[in-house]
């Protein structure tokens, strides 16, 4: 991701279908608000931007998970790289066509091959069946629920840490 694509994701920040899955409908992002979170108070994490057959269509981050983020999730992790990845695809009219499937899988593969992850994780909300549908046919399990675990509109909410392994 780089400032070009600060409208993008202002764009995509300010559709209350997408902040209804991301972020929530209560928390939009203007283009200050895209620079400063996504590339200004640049922390671990590696923020890209998706593109389907040369149109951006989303965004992806992914990032080690360290020690402290563990703890975070009261998850212990074996020796070895543990990364962890959040994503959404922005233009809606991508959505239900398996491309969400398409873009977690090239991740995990790309965190697999490239960087040597042996896990990785995610913490969908319970409620985004959707979202943890995807995950499953991706590899990943439910292996711990994390009560009111995110704020979401307005509401902690229930989250499902979930895990993919390297066989």
């Amino acid at each position: 991701m780089t400032t070009e694509h600060i409208h993008l994701m202002a764009k995509w920040l300010q559709d209350p279908v997408v902040l209804a899955f991301y972020e929530g409908r209560d928390n939009p992002f203007d283009e200050e608000k895209v620079r400063r979170v996504f590339l200004e108070e640049k922390d671990i994490a590696i923020p890209c931007i998706v593109s389907y057959h040369g149109q951006p269509i989303g965004y992806i981050q992914y990032y080690e998970v360290n020690k402290e983020h563990q703890k975070e999730y009261s998850y212990d992790s074996p020796a070895g790289k543990v990364f962890g990845m959040d994503q959404f695809i922005g233009e809606t009219s991508y959505w239900n066509k398996g491309i969400g499937t398409k873009m977690v899988a090239t991740m995990v593969g790309f965190l697999q091959k490239e960087l040597g992850a042996e896990r990785i994780i995610l913490d969908p909300q319970v409620e985004n069946r959707r979202a943890v549908a995807v995950y499953e046919k991706c590899g990943f399990q439910q292996i711990k629920l994390l009560p009111k675990h995110e704020w979401h509109e307005g509401v902690k909410r229930d989250c499902w840490l979930m895990e993919w392994r390297a066989e």
